[in-house]
């Protein structure tokens, strides 16, 4: 063997072994009728469930992206693409503890909160169905829920395994429901859903003066109020000043970030 032919054979064993190792994301197609585009990370195995002390709202992390629950509105609409679940998901838990199946009209979205009725648009061919979200997902950026197999044919996109849709939120349902709502039970259904109430603490005084001088002095700034909380801590009794009105934590960090509060931090309300 010359050491040409030896350098080729390096070189191709070097190039096949950088090839079946590249990536840890798989998109199968095996026809038309199996075709299929979520592969196993996209969904709620990735996320900690143990960081859900309430699935619908608390903020989690997905390859090292934090996604924040969202307020939302009755009426809101939302564009992107539409992906649906492998047949490997069924009967596995979602990520508001329900077991995954193919044959419920379910989806999942990163940031919807659970139980919210969306109407899911396939912008092709303009077929419509309703869903309930009860899952985190899909994890890829271009994407913007994941229906179950039965929702998926629903808008026949089940073939091309994406589809550019449109989502309309059509209401919220109760806890614990499973089906989907009538129009009558939408109607009655709360217009808007919103999260856990953030806070952001910009000052903490062991005497209740300067609270109250700091109060009254950032109330209603940029539409938001203060509030005192008069707390026992182990440095003893403490007069902490909260700015409060955020209707996400998104929303509350990215006014941290604007800079106003020095040493400000993010809280929850009980």
């Amino acid at each position: 063997m010359n050491k040409l032919t030896a350098t080729l054979i390096i070189s191709a064993i070097v190039f096949m072994s950088g090839c079946s190792t590249r990536g840890t994301r798989s998109y199968s197609n095996f026809g038309e009728t199996t075709t299929y585009s979520s592969d196993k990370n996209s969904h709620n195995q990735s996320v900690n469930r143990k960081d859900y002390k309430h699935p619908t709202m608390n903020p989690y992390v997905i390859r090292g992206i934090k996604y924040y629950p969202t307020v939302v509105n009755v009426g809101d609409e939302f564009r992107g693409n539409a992906s649906w679940y492998g047949p490997d998901f069924h009967g596995k838990l979602t990520s508001n503890g329900e077991r995954y199946n193919m044959y419920d009209m379910t989806a999942a979205h990163k940031t919807l909160p659970m139980n919210t009725i969306v109407k899911v648009t396939n912008r092709r061919n303009g077929l419509s169905t309703v869903v309930r979200i009860n899952d985190r997902g899909p994890f890829i950026a271009t994407r913007i829920i994941d229906l179950s197999n039965k929702a998926a044919h629903k808008i026949n996109m089940v073939g091309r395994g994406t589809a550019p849709v449109s989502i309309e939120i059509l209401g919220f349902y109760a806890k614990g429901k499973r089906n989907i709502p009538t129009r009558e039970e939408l109607r009655k259904s709360p217009q808007r859903k919103s999260l856990d109430k953030f806070a952001l603490q910009i000052a903490s005084f062991t005497k209740i003066n300067g609270a109250i001088t700091t109060q009254q002095k950032h109330n209603n700034v940029n539409g938001y109020k203060t509030i005192i909380k008069d707390m026992e801590t182990e440095q003893g009794r403490m007069f902490k000043v909260w700015l409060r009105g955020f209707k996400s934590e998104q929303e509350a960090r990215d006014y941290k970030e604007l800079g106003h509060f020095k040493n400000s931090f993010i809280v929850r309300e009980d």
